[in-house]
């Protein structure tokens, strides 16, 4: 058993609230028999997606396989958050890359952005993208860190967009007494994620790619990918499966650890006396809730992680104490839909750009960034498939070290340092 199979009907999308709003989607063909291209892609999240798209367009044979449904994973159930820029702290980056490579990973994680932005308009996927991204600040130490990031951001790279925002202004955009400040991010925004996965995956195939479902990839070898029922025979690879990877390519699976994550729908609300301005909401927490409104005013609210494969049985439950901790008004609110879903970390929360083979290539380890940029991965592989390698070195030259404690010690370990952050929170 594995995170692929271990709590969800095979081939369904989770029983989420993205899942009942989603736009119609055409179910994709098992890949059976053996198949040739120029390119195949694992994986069927943004990251795969967009990969297959930017390849198609340049006049590539693309074959992208699922283990599921195309936006099956952490694409088609995450907190719909647009960020800006990179998931580490680019302060972190001057200090393990050089500042050099620190302002072309900001200048990539910045245009990642809006590389979202640009491809729902160009293709008009209907995501409900809207603006407003706000960090919440959970403590006096936190706010005063959003302060100096802004300013770093302004005096360092141009940004004068990031702002941050006291005690009052943030209680007027969000009606929590628990927040100290908070951090604007005047490029973000918010979407409905699984629409958006959708809307890659029709332009890809639209642009000519080959989207094959239920077509589980089971061995890779260099040029090849073999699957349940098939294979694959292709000059590149890029394999995009993230918290899913399982044993696939063993080292990019030691430098990526699944995590499970998980999310509410309540009933509709009065929306406007929780979030005035309608953004999404992310708070400093080690394990971290996030939050915002769907445009027929549900309450979206995540929180609560779990470290092995199964979900919990009653994720209802617990999610409620964190967003009863946020919003004590809502303590007994009715909870229409809860699911869970598995990301994929790094040890320095950068994501992983990693060549296993000659023409391999693995991406992964978005860290919870992953709107902006796995999408933006997608489009860098397919940059480094047709020889650009600019951007593949510099986010592959972000050191990305193995976890400790090899296959059967790994999970174990992280579970314990995991939990040792998380208790952190309430100290």
């Amino acid at each position: 058993m594995n995170h692929l199979f271990a709590n969800d009907l095979p081939g369904a999308h989770a029983p989420s609230w993205y899942a009942a709003t989603a736009n119609p989607a055409p179910e994709r063909p098992e890949l059976r028999g053996e198949t040739r291209a120029d390119v195949c892609v694992v994986g069927g999240g943004y990251a795969g997606l967009s990969a297959a798209l930017h390849l198609a367009q340049a006049g590539l044979d693309v074959v992208v396989i699922d283990a599921h449904r195309m936006g099956w994973g952490a694409s088609g159930r995450n907190g719909g958050q647009l960020s800006h820029g990179p998931r580490t702290d680019i302060r972190t980056y001057e200090k393990t890359v050089g500042p050099e490579d620190a302002r072309r990973i900001w200048a990539i994680s910045t245009e990642a952005t809006a590389l979202v932005k640009r491809l729902v308009a160009e293709h008009a996927i209907a995501c409900d993208l809207a603006p407003g991204h706000l960090e919440a600040a959970c403590r006096p130490a936190h706010l005063r860190d959003f302060e100096a990031y802004a300013e770093h951001a302004a005096t360092r790279y141009g940004h004068p967009s990031i702002r941050a925002l006291g005690r009052d202004e943030m209680r007027a955009r969000v009606a929590s007494p628990g927040y100290h400040g908070g951090l604007e991010d005047g490029e973000g925004g918010h979407l409905h994620p699984l629409n958006f996965a959708l809307g890659l995956a029709a332009a890809a195939e639209a642009a000519g790619a080959r989207l094959h479902e239920r077509t589980l990839a089971t061995r890779l070898e260099e040029g090849r990918v073999e699957t349940a029922a098939g294979a694959v025979t292709a000059d590149w690879v890029i394999v995009a499966a993230n918290g899913y990877l399982c044993r696939l390519e063993r080292g990019a699976a030691a430098r990526v650890m699944p995590i499970n994550n998980f999310i509410v729908a309540t009933e509709p609300l009065d929306g406007a006396a929780l979030i005035p301005g309608r953004e999404c909401v992310a708070d400093s927490r080690f394990v971290l809730n996030y939050f915002r409104l769907t445009p027929d005013d549900r309450l979206l609210f995540g929180g609560g992680e779990t470290y092995s494969q199964r979900f919990p049985d009653d994720v209802a439950a617990l999610v409620r104490r964190p967003l009863a901790k946020v919003f004590p008004q809502l303590r007994d609110v009715r909870i229409d839909h809860a699911w869970g879903g598995t990301l994929a970390i790094t040890a320095a929360r950068a994501p992983l750009f990693r060549r296993a083979g000659t023409r391999t290539l693995v991406i992964g380890g978005w860290s919870g960034a992953g709107v902006h940029m796995a999408t933006m991965g997608g489009a860098v592989a397919a940059e480094a498939v047709r020889g650009a390698l600019d951007r593949w070195d510099v986010l592959a030259r972000v050191p990305c070290p193995p976890f400790p404690g090899g296959d059967r010690l790994r999970p174990a370990l992280l579970a314990l340092a995991m939990t040792w952050y998380a208790l952190r929170d309430r100290l």
